[in-house]
């Protein structure tokens, strides 16, 4: 794994590389096969055939002497869909940076004013601006820039401060960006701060997966590895905000240096590995976060590819787990002004929930994410080209449809797929709601079938796959995803608990998130992932975090009201809750222990002949 990661070669690691996940399946080829020693971790995720083939997991082998790899596809991280769309909700543009075109007249005997004051006057004098403060970078050239300029030029306004002076008249090219930085994936939104158009967008996969793919894992990187961890995983996520301001750039045909503010946004850990806080504390009880409110530096003390006195600015969090991310959904779904009672969801690698209106908003944060992820899933995967998105199975004759991303040949299963499969064993009566097969229906069709490791279902045969191997759901996959859905499902439930809310008060659920704009609503509602909302009431919102990002950098208004909202939001600590763990189990079943909760949905499941 160390050798793929200085070479540059993708592999693909859930666990960062602590040999659990058993998705870094590569191939040791020639002799080497059986000079390498297997540890007994290993073999935990290798089959007696994958052992004599040669297969061994990345993280777990010790290079020999001219020893050849060869990485498999399903083992690549590949190229991953990635979200940038989200719900636009226009502002009027306000940004907090503003240029003046100014003209001053030139030093004489008669008017040996200093050239600060001088500044200072013609901005007062031909746009009423009160005195402002002068950057030091902006100070210490002066007088070379107001000379070359012959007494005009346009002064870069950030807030109160003078932060650039630019010689000659440049006051119609004033950029800023606006950034999502995910724990999977980063999201840069160019826009024209004048008139708040979106000019060049891009995303990557954050750099900082390697070092583990979860925020927790990176957490315990940082506390095997100190400050330099924390300075690794700084410098990771730096460089690929940098590489999307390089293609936002080359796309709008703009200069790194016109880009005078940049504005970010993440859960809470993220903003400290972002900023290169030290983020141990908020990984354990209490979780406390090292601040609340926003946070303002120079780009250029972060290292970011910016007009050097260009301004980054982090908004505020809410708690240890409900980070700026969610501020900015909060923001975007305009729950806080809402008479009616808006429930949101930012389905993620965790995930954040939303309930309320103008009176009060709650928010708790769930670990969602690995399982959909395709942590802990045999054939699980990311959101990639050749992995199964959609499935839907005949109730008939039990074959099975699926469609892949890029209509690839199958390599994998992603999140979307990973909550059809339940909800289509559901409906066909493979499945029971304890999610256990009904193992009586092997009479009726061969893809249900006693594996090496229990029972599975064939999702796609061998002959049809990249990977050459049947790629099958498992009664482990299940379990899986019972806990990652029911811990959705517990934190909607507790919230509404807590509020006294019942899913016919609720007017609106926004789904938020790359992962959820592509699940099927009434799929996610059969296993029990969302409250039995009637799903015209279901609004999908996209990349949410991303439009709060944008609407903040456009407009000081909205940056005054990102703070407003991270100190009204009551964030509620579900691991606090004397009820949790009860609440947890019922959630575990398919869609609830409690029927009575999903009346619709048991209706729906007789009328495809399941006896519930």
């Amino acid at each position: 794994m160390e050798a793929a990661q200085a070479l540059g070669v993708d592999i693909s690691t859930l666990c960062a590389g602590k040999g659990t996940c058993g998705k870094c399946k590569i191939r040791v080829m020639g002799e080497a096969t059986t000079r390498l020693e297997r540890t007994e971790s290993e073999m935990k995720h290798l089959s007696e055939d994958e052992v004599q083939a040669g297969i061994r997991l990345a993280c777990l082998t010790r290079l020999g002497e001219s020893t050849v790899i060869y990485v498999p596809l399903r083992s690549r991280v590949g190229s991953q869909r990635l979200q940038t769309e989200g719900l636009d909700v226009p502002v009027e543009p306000s940004p907090l940076v503003r240029k003046y075109r100014v003209t001053m007249p030139k030093p004489q005997l008669q008017d040996s004013r200093a050239d600060e004051d001088r500044l200072l006057a013609a901005l007062t004098e031909q746009y009423g601006l009160p005195e402002l403060g002068v950057d030091f970078d902006v100070y210490r050239n002066l007088p070379v820039t107001l000379r070359e300029a012959d007494w005009e030029a346009t002064a870069v306004v950030w807030g109160n401060r003078i932060i650039a002076l630019e010689p000659g008249d440049t006051s119609d090219r004033c950029y800023g960006l606006a950034v999502d930085v995910g724990t999977t994936k980063i999201a840069g939104f160019l826009l024209d701060l004048r008139s708040g158009a979106v000019v060049g967008v891009a995303a990557r996969m954050n750099p900082q997966i390697p070092f583990g793919e979860d925020i927790m894992s990176r957490v315990t990187r940082v506390m095997m590895g100190g400050w330099d961890a924390v300075n690794e995983l700084q410098g990771a996520v730096i460089s690929g905000v940098n590489e999307i301001i390089e293609e936002c750039c080359e796309k709008a045909d703009v200069k790194p240096e016109e880009i005078y503010e940049l504005n970010f946004v993440g859960n809470t850990v993220m903003q400290l590995l972002f900023l290169g806080v030290w983020p141990r504390h908020v990984a354990f009880a209490p979780y406390t976060p090292a601040g609340r409110r926003g946070v303002d530096v120079k780009a250029s003390t972060l290292g970011l590819r910016a007009n050097p006195g260009a301004n980054a600015h982090h908004l505020p969090v809410i708690g240890g787990f409900v980070g700026a991310d969610n501020v900015a959904v909060v923001l975007a779904s305009k729950m806080l002004e809402s008479d009616e009672m808006v429930m949101a969801i930012d389905v993620g690698t965790n995930t954040e929930i939303d309930l309320g209106n103008k009176d009060l908003v709650m928010a708790d944060s769930c670990a969602s994410g690995p399982a959909f992820e395709g942590m802990e899933i045999k054939f699980g995967m990311r959101a990639t080209t050749g992995s199964i998105e959609k499935i839907s199975i005949d109730p008939d004759t039990f074959d099975v449809y699926y469609r892949t991303i890029g209509d690839a040949s199958p390599i994998g299963i992603c999140g979307s797929g990973l909550v059809d499969a339940p909800a289509e064993f559901l409906k066909t009566g493979l499945i029971m709601p304890r999610g256990n097969f009904v193992t009586e229906m092997t009479e009726r069709t061969d893809r249900l079938r006693k594996g090496l490791n229990g029972w599975e279902f064939v999702i796609a045969w061998k002959k049809e796959t990249e990977i050459d191997t049947d790629i099958v759901i498992t009664l482990g996959d299940i379990r899986e995803l019972q806990k990652a859905k029911g811990a959705i499902h517990t934190g909607a439930d507790l919230l509404m608990q807590r509020m006294g809310v019942t899913d016919e008060s609720i007017s609106k659920l926004v789904v938020a998130g790359a992962f959820g704009n592509y699940i099927d609503p009434e799929n996610a509602r059969i296993i029990g992932m969302y409250p039995e909302i009637p799903l015209e009431r279901i609004e999908f919102a996209g990349n949410l975090a991303g439009t709060g990002a944008r609407m903040t950098l456009m407009s000081a208004e909205m940056r005054e009201y990102a703070e407003e909202i991270s100190s009204k939001v009551k964030y509620y600590e579900l691991a606090a809750d004397k009820d949790f763990q009860k609440e947890y189990i019922n959630s575990l079943y398919f869609p609830h222990a409690d029927l009575t909760k999903y009346p619709e949905t048991v209706e729906l499941l007789r009328r495809f002949g399941q006896k519930i």
